[in-house]
């Protein structure tokens, strides 16, 4: 299903946030978070309610739950002084109070304009699930026969692809390949609460990314 709703729209068959139809990075959490609210639009959510969805009831702070918050309404260009995409309800909970269309297709929500082509490759960030449960941020560009990078320790998707050290490489190899590449979990765009951080998790990781 896809939730559009100003220039955003919000993909939650691929897990992606779209502005203006360029997806936009945001962290597994806040997706999710994001997702629970617009589905539920039609009522206030009350604080257990987004913890038992978002987190599955595992216990944590008001203050990661505000910090999520935060980071949500920056995504939308929205702030809670304004709160004109997320509304907090004083001693309720939020409630999501931007008008939204559904729509199906992701076709429709792809304007003819920005299938164009580019000379720069660009990159598309989804998500997969790992066995236990952790979301690993993977992106692809280019195309041909898949090349995929294994993730080194604290990279991250969006600014690795920026980055005078690795842009080149990058664009090289997007030019004759399909390029994945992935963030390690714990680091990145991928999940950062993560219990299991070992060699066979990593290898684990790879796998679903390669499938």
């Amino acid at each position: 299903m896809i939730y559009q709703f100003g220039d955003y729209s919000l993909d939650t068959k691929l897990l992606e946030l779209r502005t203006g139809g360029v997806p936009s990075a945001v962290e597994p959490q806040v997706f999710s978070l994001l997702s629970y609210l617009v589905e539920n639009r039609d009522q206030v959510v009350s604080k257990d309610e987004i913890f038992a969805a978002v987190w599955e009831g595992r216990i944590v702070s008001d203050a990661t739950l505000n910090s999520r918050i935060n980071a949500a309404r920056r995504a939308l260009g929205d702030n809670g002084r304004e709160q004109t995409v997320i509304r907090t309800v004083h001693r309720r909970g939020f409630r999501f109070v931007a008008d939204v269309v559904e729509s199906g297709d992701l076709a429709e929500s792809v304007s003819a304009e920005q299938m164009k082509p580019s000379a720069r490759a660009t990159q598309t960030i989804r998500f997969c699930g790992a066995d236990d449960g952790v979301r690993i941020a993977y992106a692809t560009a280019g195309s041909g026969p898949p090349l995929v990078k294994a993730s080194n320790w604290l990279n991250h998707l969006e600014y690795d692809w920026e980055s005078p050290v690795w842009r080149h490489v990058f664009e090289e190899l997007t030019q004759d390949h399909l390029l994945v590449r992935y963030d390690a979990r714990g680091t990145g765009l991928s999940d950062w609460e993560v219990d299991d951080i070992s060699f066979d998790a990593f290898v684990r990781d790879l796998e679903n990314v390669v499938d």
